[in-house]
């Protein structure tokens, strides 16, 4: 069993439960004709869920920060640094990096922050960091902040805690169409851009590892820095990205947000490709500190976490540079790391010795 699942998270029984409520959402999709409107079934099991209104295309997605908002307690009584304001910008990060690898830009994004008890909202500076926090996310996303919800549940969400989570909904630019995979081609370059580290995946474990330090979340790094503080670098928001690859005209043949499931998410397209990456980005320190006190090894570590690659564009070869180009317009890194071929459906990271089998990817 991985490690993930010896805390009880089980990817592959996560993604059956989602595979079968794919099946229930698609006996719906007819019911959007009343409305003048189409669904595209074609985006079931996609990031997104695109659907056409009225000769528009439009992604909705509905995500959750899972547990790096405990993080963010536990570094704040640890070290009396308030960061709820960073795990802000993770959520809507989270929420705007599905919405943008269809080729959506968000045009408005919901919060929910649901909490164990009404008074969480009280005396102290967590709520107006977050509050900050997802404004200025909302800002580097280009999207207005809609509105949201805000209930106390207690029992259900714990006494001290806060769920993060949230939805947005997208506007597919009109010249570009979905971008859904289906017109990759053999032969199309894989650029991967740069995280920042954990991200919005890995918080249960990384809580798990730094139980198990002798200093917890105030553990020194080989750096120097503070293992929890790292663990707390805000998501990257690659919606700017999007935007820029619009603005040059450079259209994508696909777009994956790299989040659980690692470098297996570099399959998510349907077909029967083979990808090969043939360098990967350094992974930032925050990551290999907790692979390395996990005990996990490179193929689980590079089958769970973005290790370092938060979002990769495809495009036609000769695009690639252009594409790196404008991720660093935008304050990105990104470089050419593989590509496409015509073949079995599986990842291989050859440089790695590690390669991913298409059975080990499926989400619907």
């Amino acid at each position: 069993m991985s490690e993930y699942g010896k805390l009880g998270i089980d990817y592959d029984v996560l993604d059956a439960s989602k595979r079968d409520a794919i099946g229930f959402a698609q006996s719906t999709s007819h019911l959007l004709e009343s409305h003048g409107g189409r669904a595209v079934d074609a985006s079931r099991g996609a990031s997104a869920f695109v659907f056409e209104l009225a000769g528009q295309h439009l992604a909705f997605v509905v995500e959750g920060l899972g547990t790096k908002s405990i993080i963010a307690r536990h570094w704040m009584e640890a070290s009396g640094e308030d960061r709820f304001g960073d795990v802000g910008i993770d959520a809507v990060g989270a929420i705007v990096n599905d919405v943008c690898s269809v080729g959506a830009l968000p045009l408005v994004i919901n919060a929910y922050f649901a909490t164990g008890r009404s008074d969480w909202h009280a005396g102290s500076t967590a709520l107006q960091s977050l509050l900050a926090g997802w404004h200025q996310a909302c800002e580097l996303s280009e999207a207005a902040w809609g509105g949201g919800e805000s209930p106390a549940l207690p029992d259900l969400v714990a006494r001290d805690d806060i769920e993060l989570a949230g939805s947005a909904i997208g506007l597919v630019p009109a010249e570009w169409g979905p971008i859904l995979g289906d017109e990759l081609c053999a032969g199309d370059a894989i650029v991967l851009v740069e995280s920042s580290g954990l991200h919005a995946n890995g918080a249960s474990l990384a809580r798990s590892v730094a139980a198990g330090l002798p200093r917890g979340l105030l553990t020194a790094m080989p750096s120097g820095r503070r293992f929890g503080d790292a663990l707390l670098d805000p998501s990257v928001i690659y919606v700017p990205l999007v935007a820029e690859l619009r603005k040059r005209a450079i259209r994508p043949s696909y777009l994956s947000h790299v989040t659980g499931h690692g470098m297996r998410k570099l399959m998510r397209a349907p077909g029967d490709w083979t990808y090969v990456v043939d360098s990967v980005p350094a992974v930032p320190e925050a990551l290999s500190f907790l692979v390395e006190h996990a005990g996990i090894d490179e193929r689980e570590a590079y089958g769970t976490f973005n290790m370092g690659a938060g979002f990769a564009v495809y495009v036609a070869a000769e695009h690639a540079p252009a594409v790196v180009e404008a991720a660093a317009a935008r304050g990105m890194r990104a470089a050419l790391c593989g590509h496409v071929e015509a073949g079995e459906r599986r990842v291989e990271l050859p440089g790695l010795g590690i390669a991913y089998r298409g059975d080990e990817l499926d989400l619907g």
